[in-house]
């Protein structure tokens, strides 16, 4: 049974992204996006725009989203981060759009301004996230198709 290639597949992928995930750089994005997601969240009474409650309510709900999303550990697969970190690119987009797409008249300066920085910052770590995600799998795979070779020819 341990030598079935289900479980051997299994084993490996999860041991990938453990090792993705365990960096530096991982943990670094990571607590980055979480901290975005939790100003984001909270922007509208710091930036000083809650009585827009129109964006007030789609910056904490998309904030929370983003918090609870990114901090996640980057998942326990590669598929489940691969797929967090472009919903994190996608909210991250909806961000900058928001000041414009909410349908109260909302669009400040002072809302611009702090929705367009905060979803590129929120963008450009889902894209991070993706990128440690993908590295981490590039360079599994190499590794994966010499260990199979050699225990190919062990067990002939």
């Amino acid at each position: 049974m341990e030598t079935h290639p289900d479980i051997v597949a299994m084993r490996n992928r999860h041991e990938m992204a453990e090792r993705a995930t365990s960096t530096n750089m991982a943990q670094a994005i990571e607590a980055m996006a979480f901290l975005t997601g939790v100003y984001l969240a909270a922007s509208p009474w710091i930036a000083g725009f809650d009585n827009l409650s129109a964006l007030a309510v789609n910056n904490l709900i998309v904030g929370i989203a983003y918090a609870l999303l990114m901090s996640g550990g980057f998942g326990r697969a590669y598929e489940r981060t691969h797929s967090m970190a472009w919903a994190a690119c996608a909210l991250g987009v909806w961000t900058i759009l928001a000041p414009w797409a909410v349908y109260d008249d909302v669009s400040t300066t002072r809302t611009i301004v702090n929705n367009v920085i905060v979803g590129v910052l929120g963008l450009l770590l889902g894209l991070a996230a993706s990128a440690v995600a993908r590295g981490g799998r590039q360079s599994r795979t190499g590794r994966d198709e010499s260990s199979r070779v050699g225990r190919d020819t062990s067990m002939s």
